[in-house]
């Protein structure tokens, strides 16, 4: 049995502008303590024939974590904003909750 699972993702703002940064709120259970951190990666998928296109747009480290449910909300600066990076946002932003 895995160690983590994820039990569900939620896209916020969606709808939103194009230049508006992804929002989603990640919920996950622990099966046991994890003294090693978890690593959580958006990737923007350029194209479904070939890995080649894909882009990691931000990745966080979280833990250590206890055994238990847990939430939080990984935002990470939209696509235009990394090609062109004059949207002025942070890299990223992360909110944990309980």
């Amino acid at each position: 049995m895995a160690k983590v699972q994820v039990l569900n993702v939620a896209v916020l703002d969606n709808p939103s502008p194009f230049g508006n940064p992804f929002q989603f709120e990640i919920t996950f259970e622990c099966m046991e303590d994890l003294p090693e951190d978890l690593e959580w990666k958006i990737i923007y998928v350029g194209s479904a024939e070939s890995e080649e296109y894909d882009q990691t747009l931000d990745s966080v480290l979280v833990g250590p974590v206890p055994a238990g449910r847990h939430m939080f909300v990984f935002q990470v600066r939209s696509v235009l904003a990394h090609v062109w990076g004059f949207f002025g946002l942070r890299r990223s932003t992360l909110y944990v909750g309980g």
